[in-house]
């Protein structure tokens, strides 16, 4: 990833904050892009830079397209054009929120919110001839469970879409992926009320590692996808469940 230029929204939560950190260790510049969170995206800035890398934080609401073009020149002008866009960043449903008004919702955020970055940040790929995009999704989309519909439909639109980029832009150099991770140990997903410690637990005696993901797992294969070592693996969709997929029940 030397003089590459990665951008990774939601970059100041676990999975986000692992990946730039993984990005800055194989020698991207990394934007870190925050919508709530700015303490913790700048405590990512800084750890980047006390080791010598390059890191630039920045503000990005997906709920607000108008502010993507003024985000995309604000990291072009610090750190050098995208060469990779990892899109993390996601909303979480309000669990008693009406079901209709929260699928529009998230449809706003987690569907054409990232695309619209995806967009803004494709001419510079293209220019350059080379780019990689990684969709960062959820293994619900394809092992659906109850909870609110909302969110996996959002993620699985999303996912059509980087499937429709993969083979649309491959010819000018830009790869794209999508990762879907499962139960993951994160803050989030430890206190949502329709996971927690029990389903975590119980998720881990099912799956064949017996052991659920972390944040480092989600971390290296992007890093991977998103690199130059990455030359010819497009529009797949990596399950990082462990095997859990694999298993009924």
């Amino acid at each position: 990833m030397s003089n590459r230029v990665a951008l990774v929204t939601g970059a100041s939560g676990a999975i986000g904050r692992a990946t730039a950190l993984h990005l800055a260790a194989e020698g991207a510049a990394v934007a870190v892009s925050w919508h709530t969170n700015h303490d913790g995206a700048r405590d990512v800035v800084d750890t980047i830079t006390r080791t010598g890398g390059r890191a630039h934080a920045v503000r990005l609401d997906h709920g607000v397209h108008t502010a993507v073009p003024r985000v995309i020149e604000e990291i072009t002008e610090r750190l050098g054009p995208i060469s990779a866009l990892i899109a993390n960043a996601v909303q979480w449903p309000a669990f008693d929120a009406d079901e209709i008004d929260g699928l529009s919702t998230s449809l706003t955020v987690n569907t054409v919110g990232p695309l619209a970055l995806i967009d803004a940040a494709l001419p510079a790929m293209r220019a350059a001839g080379w780019g990689r995009v990684v969709v960062v999704s959820t293994d619900i989309v394809g092992q659906p469970m109850a909870g609110p519909i909302a969110y996996a439909t959002a993620k699985g639109a999303l996912e059509t879409a980087a499937r429709v980029l993969a083979v649309r832009e491959a010819r000018h150099g830009i790869l794209t992926n999508i990762v879907r991770p499962g139960f993951t140990l994160t803050d989030k997903v430890l206190s949502a009320p329709f996971l927690g410690p029990e389903a975590v637990a119980a998720e881990s005696e099912k799956t064949p590692t017996c052991r659920i993901c972390t944040p480092d797992d989600i971390a290296t294969a992007i890093t991977y996808l998103a690199s130059a070592a990455n030359g010819h693996v497009n529009g797949q969709t990596l399950s990082l469940a462990g095997g859990r997929e694999l298993v009924r029940g």
